[in-house]
């Protein structure tokens, strides 16, 4: 079975190379089938994840409130970077530095009684 390569930009784009001439490939992805079941390989590229939502702000971080949650703060992965996908486990801070991006978690919080 031949690897699948998928890119993400605006849109879902799904081909056999992991580029596409005129197109920004944030992510490739390959499906690679491994004794019966099919194994799923993420490889995030070294570019900004955030192009122009809040630029002026040194790390975009966005609240919400949820009454049910088990504990008082997560934080959700939002750069494709973390060890712990999809929490947060600081990968940001280093794919910042490397890209100039300012993307930061989501935080989901309970509210205060």
């Amino acid at each position: 079975m031949a690897a699948i390569a998928t890119s993400v930009s605006a849109s879902f784009c799904y081909s056999k190379s992991s580029r596409i001439d005129g197109s920004r490939i944030l992510f490739t992805a390959a499906a690679v089938p491994m004794r019966g079941r099919r194994v799923v390989s993420v490889r995030a590229e070294a570019q900004a994840i955030n192009p122009e939502i809040r630029k002026s702000e040194e790390k975009v971080v966005d609240s919400v409130e949820v009454a049910e949650l088990a504990k008082p703060l997560t934080a959700y992965c939002r750069c494709w970077r973390s060890g712990t996908f999809p929490l947060c486990d600081g990968s940001h801070v280093k794919h910042n530095k490397a890209t100039g991006d300012n993307v930061g978690p989501l935080l989901l919080k309970k509210p205060k009684q």
